[in-house]
């Protein structure tokens, strides 16, 4: 994944001594990038020192747009260790694979997402090459420091003892620790590093950064031989000349008789991310909406069919591209939103994320071959029809049918997963079946995308929720929503379609807080079914727990029980109801007794 076929990489040209990887920077000199984004400058120097080899590694990939958006800036920093035998090789795989394998990494994935599966797949593959030599912990061997700049966060990835400092407001600050055991006083050792172990335990944290911020990435052989008070002063000394820093911070480690290699990055924060609102909205208002549209009328070569669907916010309109025949759906935005920016870049989200899903089982996004016009998108054209009308003229399903179509939609929702991004509004109304009885997943309108959540906007995201009737509680307790939430009404949609109702009725869409959900009844699917088993109910009901964390923790999980009887849910029902409902049983006791009484006290009378 992500390119991890590793080869050891060559660094072309380098002087004896040096070892630095840049990508799109030039080495040693002060850059600054594109204006109106975030913008830095940064400067980078690696040198052999007292040793004949350099097993230190730097490198720093400032990208273009769209990248710089969406994936941000990255400094890495990585020092072979010196009793390893191939520390060099280990430093300078890591570099080279990271700055390169996390920007191949999903769009819609968080920097910590994607920095952390590239780190555990370096690591593993450390940890392999290692393997061949007799002492595995002599193999590869690397520290290893990442600094990710996107929108207004830095965000810090850490294992080992190279070094990040943040200087602000005339204050340094080391703002990672270093993994060392110290055994006796001047002696320790790494208790940290990539390639020691098959997993490894890498820190993170992430940090809001201001315009002026200096970030300052050093190997052992710089700060261990500087004292604390020069980093301050030479840091503060040359702000303003990055590459000068970098310089005097060798010079005075190699002066300190620093036996090690030495490196440093050095990186301002000279530009922030975010425009003014009025920027945001113009760049989102390009393209107009289009006009009212009838059958027979041709938009951007796009013949209009018929109207399928109209709401307040959008309509979906059939059509045929007049020059190759193909039948689509072309959703336009409502004239309703015309000056709406959060509706436009929620429009134009929907069709980011439908073409960066790739699965059998959700509808796919087409990217028009000509230029646009007017503001829409396409999709493909799926015959059949939605799981409403399905449900309608299936009333009494075979449960087999139920859990076919359920496997079907797991596979979908797992690929919205896998990119990290929840559907949010999963519904009968946004299912469809083609002439196979094959599932699609449709409307991206209310989707979460983890890494467009870490870019900061000048203007008011439009956030949809969905709807009552399948939405899970997170959404309106204001709780973290996560893959289970989609498990939520992936759930409800099973019980709708075995039983023809909702697992609440209608209580369930009037809850607005913690009591209203607590005072809720669950009513068992094969109440309303008895062809639904114990243990198909018993994975339902856990999946429509109102506490996420009581639901599944994985789809498979779920789709497992659907499938083979849970012996705890068998159990649970056949224990007595004095075990199962206490609450119940006691009532039920209660209303016996009381009745008992009154009969008793009849007789007595009579």
């Amino acid at each position: 994944m992500f390119g991890l076929n590793y080869h050891l990489p060559k660094i072309k040209n380098a002087p004896r001594g040096q070892h630095v990887t840049a990508v799109d920077l030039k080495n040693n000199m002060d850059i600054e990038h594109l204006e109106g984004s975030l913008t830095v400058n940064v400067a980078q120097r690696s040198e052999a020192g007292v040793k004949e080899d350099n097993e230190d590694c730097i490198g720093v990939r400032v990208p273009e747009e769209p990248e710089l958006t969406a994936k941000g800036i990255a400094c890495v920093i990585a020092d072979g260790v010196s009793a390893a035998e191939a520390g060099k090789e280990a430093s300078e795989t890591c570099v080279q694979n990271f700055l390169y394998d996390y920007y191949s990494t999903p769009d819609s994935w968080t920097v910590k997402t994607s920095a952390h599966k590239v780190l555990t797949a370096l690591n593993r593959w450390l940890y392999a090459q290692g393997q061949s030599y007799i002492d595995a912990q002599k193999g590869y061997i690397t520290t290893f420091s990442a600094l990710v700049l996107k929108s207004q966060t830095a965000h810090i990835f850490h294992v080992g003892d190279t070094r990040i400092y943040l200087f602000r407001d005339g204050e340094l600050e080391q703002i990672t620790k270093d993994h060392t055991a110290f055994v006796a006083p001047g002696q320790s050792y790494l208790a940290r590093a990539l390639g020691i172990d098959v997993a490894v335990d890498i820190d993170y944290l992430s940090m809001p950064i201001q315009k002026g911020d200096l970030f300052l990435l050093t190997s052992d052989g710089i700060h261990d031989f500087i004292s604390r008070k020069l980093l301050r002063d030479l840091v503060a000394e040359n702000t303003t000349n990055l590459t000068l820093l970098c310089d005097k911070l060798i010079d005075s480690a190699a002066n300190a008789k620093s036996h090690d290699n030495l490196s440093v990055q050095a990186l301002t924060v000279t530009g922030m991310a975010v425009g003014s609102a009025d920027d945001v909205y113009r760049k989102l208002s390009e393209l107009p909406f289009p006009p009212f549209l009838e059958k027979g009328f041709i938009l951007d070569g796009y013949e209009i069919l018929e109207e399928l669907h109209a709401s307040s916010r959008s309509q979906l309109y059939r059509v045929k591209d007049t020059v190759s025949g193909q039948i689509m759906v072309m959703k336009t935005p409502s004239d309703n939103f015309s000056d709406d920016p959060a509706y436009i870049e929620r429009l134009i989200m929907e069709e980011w994320v439908g073409s960066r899903i790739e699965s059998d089982h959700v509808v796919k996004v087409i990217r028009p071959d000509r230029p646009r016009k007017f503001l829409y998108y396409l999709i493909e054209h799926v015959p059949g029809e939605t799981l409403v009308g399905w449900m309608k003229k299936n009333p009494h399903p075979e449960l087999t049918e139920v859990v076919r179509i359920i496997a079907q939609l797991i596979k979908g929702l797992r690929d919205f997963h896998r990119k990290e991004t929840l559907h949010q509004d999963l519904k009968p109304d946004n299912i469809v079946l083609d002439a196979d009885d094959n599932v699609k997943i449709i409307d991206f309108g209310s989707v979460f995308i983890s890494g467009i959540s870490e870019i900061q906007a000048s203007i008011a995201r439009d956030i949809i929720l969905g709807t009552d009737e399948y939405a899970a509680p997170e959404y309106k307790l204001g709780r973290k929503s996560d893959d289970r939430s989609d498990m939520f009404s992936l759930a409800i949609i099973a019980y709708e379609m075995m039983t023809g109702m909702l697992p609440w009725g209608e209580s369930f869409s009037r809850c607005q807080n913690v009591r209203d959900y607590s005072t809720l009844k669950y009513v068992p699917a094969y109440k309303h079914n008895p062809m639904v088993p114990i243990w198909i109910d018993g994975a339902i009901k856990k999946a429509l727990s109102i506490n996420s964390e009581l639901r599944y923790d994985s789809f498979s999980e779920f789709l497992f029980d659907l499938t083979n009887p849970n012996s705890a849910f068998l159990e649970k029902e056949m224990r007595p109801l004095v075990e199962r409902d206490s609450e119940r049983f006691w009532k039920i006791l209660s209303g016996v007794l009381l009745l008992g009484n009154i009969v008793l006290g009849y007789l007595l009378l009579i």
